[in-house]
């Protein structure tokens, strides 16, 4: 079994790869990181991987997930996609959450750990990524709620 965990460098992105990490040792099952990265600007100035006059690439938020993902569970494999974010009838939110969600069924994973302030919530922001993929009946999900 795999316990996956989308991670986007976030503070409870960061906790929920830890803690599954400490899963992953105690279940003895393989933890994959999976970074989604959508081509647009935008969505990486959200998140924080560039700056505000920054031009993005995706090699370089690549390579800084992947370092990231390392440093706090080097036993984790780490996975990036990349994804259009062109299409008419998506936004570059709702392409990451399809991602993941394709993503945990190819692996079949057995636990999706999402770290997320309002995952499960009534109401969920647009572009919220914890709320959609955990909703999803396919796997089990873990919600890191805090970052501490």
């Amino acid at each position: 079994m795999t316990l996956l965990v989308p991670f986007d460098g976030s503070e409870l992105s960061t906790a929920a790869l830890e803690k599954a990490a400490e899963f992953g040792d105690l279940t003895d099952e393989d933890v994959v990181a999976l970074t989604v990265v959508p081509d647009d600007d935008e969505y990486a100035r959200e998140r924080g991987w560039i700056g505000q006059h920054e031009q993005f690439d995706p090699d370089v938020v690549t390579r800084k997930m992947r370092r990231t993902v390392a440093d706090v569970a080097p036993e984790a494999t780490f996975e990036v996609e990349l994804v259009d974010s062109d299409e008419p009838t998506a936004t570059a939110t709702t392409s990451v959450v399809r991602t993941i969600r394709d993503r945990a069924a190819d692996l079949d994973a057995s636990l999706v750990f999402v770290g997320s302030e309002n995952a499960g919530s009534v109401t969920t922001p647009l572009s919220s990524v914890g709320g959609p993929v955990a909703s999803d009946q396919h796997y089990d999900v873990y919600v890191v709620r805090h970052a501490e």
